[in-house]
């Protein structure tokens, strides 16, 4: 892709590659790419990251300030559903890695900014809403096991209970669901919108199509995904300052594999 990014919105669609095999060798070897990228520019993925990790601080701050800090824990774990906005910046600087173009802040925002005129922001809406609709679901099954009433025990005591291990249960099992679905509509659609034109649809069914054809090895990256995400936001989201860098310049190599 070149520079004028601002004028890719007149462009014609372009053609979408059939997803190809992939195997769990694949895995390991975008994870490498993924690791050499952010040790080649660190300084990008470290500020992209910034933005994630601000925010998790703040939010947890205004929970644990109201004494909410119950409501943190849906949304740390919807939190995963967001990095991929963080990753779009990250695509950018892997594409100009690989093809070796000059690497700075003006072409890279250039591109993220350019965005805007293109599919990208259907995508993130899709992202959003599938965030906020969690975040719903996680009210209402607590409200469903708990009523409202406030809490008065701790966090810990609450979970251990018998209401609250079938809540963890049933919520889980539904929250999973709903990862499961987002992942597979989004593992190799933000990439791919920000390499091709295509519209929103076309790279959420590709998308689909790439996980269906490699499903073990897609259910291991998902896996990856979630485990590394998680441990990332455990010490004060700090982690995520590697974590997010990581992946997203994985998922780039990802793309380049899954649809050559």
């Amino acid at each position: 892709m070149s520079d004028h990014m601002s004028s890719a919105a007149h462009l014609p669609p372009s053609p979408v590659p059939a997803p190809q095999k992939l195997s769990h060798a694949d895995l390991a070897t975008v994870l490498h790419a993924g690791l050499r990228d952010f040790l080649r520019a660190p300084i990008f993925g470290i500020a992209f990251s910034l933005v994630y990790v601000l925010g998790g601080l703040v939010l947890y701050a205004v929970f644990l300030a109201s004494g909410q800090s119950w409501w943190f824990i849906p949304i740390a774990v919807g939190f995963p559903l967001l990095a991929p906005f963080a990753a779009t910046g990250l695509y950018e600087v892997s594409r100009r890695l690989e093809q070796n173009e000059p690497l700075n802040w003006t072409a890279v925002a250039g591109c993220v900014l350019a965005q805007k005129d293109r599919q990208v922001p259907s995508m993130a809406m899709v992202i959003m809403l599938a965030f906020m609709f969690w975040v719903f679901v996680a009210h209402t099954i607590f409200a469903l096991f708990f009523g409202l009433r406030p809490i008065t025990s701790s966090t810990a005591e609450m979970l251990l209970s018998g209401p609250g291990l079938m809540m963890l249960l049933v919520g889980g099992t539904i929250g999973g669901v709903m990862a499961a679905t987002l992942f597979a509509l989004t593992v190799v659609s933000l990439p791919l919108l920000l390499d091709r034109e295509v519209d929103f649809i076309t790279a959420m069914i590709t998308s689909f199509k790439v996980v269906t054809t490699n499903f073990a090895v897609m259910a291991v990256w998902a896996g990856l995904i979630a485990v590394l995400l998680f441990a990332g936001m455990l010490p004060l989201f700090l982690g995520l300052f590697l974590v997010l860098p990581l992946l997203g310049h994985a998922s780039w190599h990802l793309y380049r594999k899954a649809l050559p």
